[in-house]
């Protein structure tokens, strides 16, 4: 870990933002926005194909966030090495050469899971099946320092004011195009709280309804309700919220080369406006 200008990182792994001035009890993290690829990655196909993998630019469009008091982590591996928002057993047990420690079980059944067989459908990520102690590293040192900081994070801020509102930053690809007047399949913005089981309704609610103020169309817990990080961190009952939002891509960059578009700006600017109306939203209920 080593100590950079406003906050820290654990080089390779990921980084932390403290907030500016008052602090609030309020955390962003952005998990699958990383791509320093490690060298032991060993993936046989087009770097360009594993990269749609990413959430790119994710962190960029939050980057404001501890202007307004919060606190702002992010991925630097890639969610295509290992996925953060997977448990650490959701894992297809056919991507390896044996069976993984008797520790960690993983399920019969996964769709994409801890460790991902492919970039896109028909283009496999490997041609060889993975050894469990390649497997172990990657979630010792990768997963398991993620969900470390995302979870001392809120649990110090929630230890100081009895509660904490965390905001799980995603992107997700569109079959619309933003440049030719169309809308994605799922809307501007996806909120998800496990089906209100991740955070008090009024929190989804209230990011629901001032990005519709904003012009855009969000939907709540369509095709996308949420996964491991916010069922770890959202315990409502404890006054622990945790929410995950999903942007369409086509808003920002071109979903192809990754280039941003010129709509970059102006939806940063409203994602900043987003987070400085949290901060409020969060002072109001201290």
């Amino acid at each position: 870990m080593r100590r950079i200008e406003g906050g820290f990182e654990i080089p390779g792994v990921l980084w932390r933002r403290e907030p500016q001035g008052e602090a609030l009890p309020l955390v962003l993290d952005s998990p699958h926005s990383g791509s320093l690829y490690p060298e032991d990655f060993a993936y046989c196909c087009p770097l360009p194909a594993l990269r749609r993998a990413e959430d790119a630019y994710v962190d960029e469009l939050f980057a404001t966030a501890p202007v307004h008091g919060a606190s702002l982590i992010g991925a630097l591996f890639p969610r295509s090495y290992i996925d953060p928002n997977r448990a650490a057993d959701d894992f297809d047990p056919g991507l390896l050469t044996k069976p993984l420690p008797s520790w960690l079980t993983p399920r019969q059944v996964t769709r994409v899971g801890l460790v991902r067989r492919h970039a896109q459908p028909g283009i496999p990520i490997y041609d060889r099946k993975l050894r469990p102690d390649e497997v172990v590293a990657r979630i010792e040192g990768y997963h398991t320092p993620y969900h470390r900081v995302l979870q001392d994070t809120t649990d110090q801020l929630h230890s100081r004011f009895g509660a904490v509102w965390h905001l799980n930053c995603h992107s997700m690809p569109s079959r619309g195009n933003r440049r030719e007047g169309l809308k994605g399949e799922h809307g501007d913005f996806v909120l998800g709280d496990r089906d209100g089981t991740t955070s008090a309704g009024e929190f989804t609610e209230f990011v629901a309804r001032f990005l519709r103020g904003l012009g855009y169309d969000v939907r709540i817990n369509e095709g996308y309700k949420g996964v491991e990080i916010v069922r770890r961190h959202g315990r409502p009952a404890q006054n622990r919220h945790s929410l995950q939002i999903e942007v369409d891509r086509s808003l920002y960059m071109d979903q192809k080369t990754l280039e941003r578009l010129p709509g970059f700006d102006c939806l940063q600017t409203d994602l900043g406006r987003l987070v400085e109306a949290l901060a409020e939203y969060v002072r109001a209920r201290l």
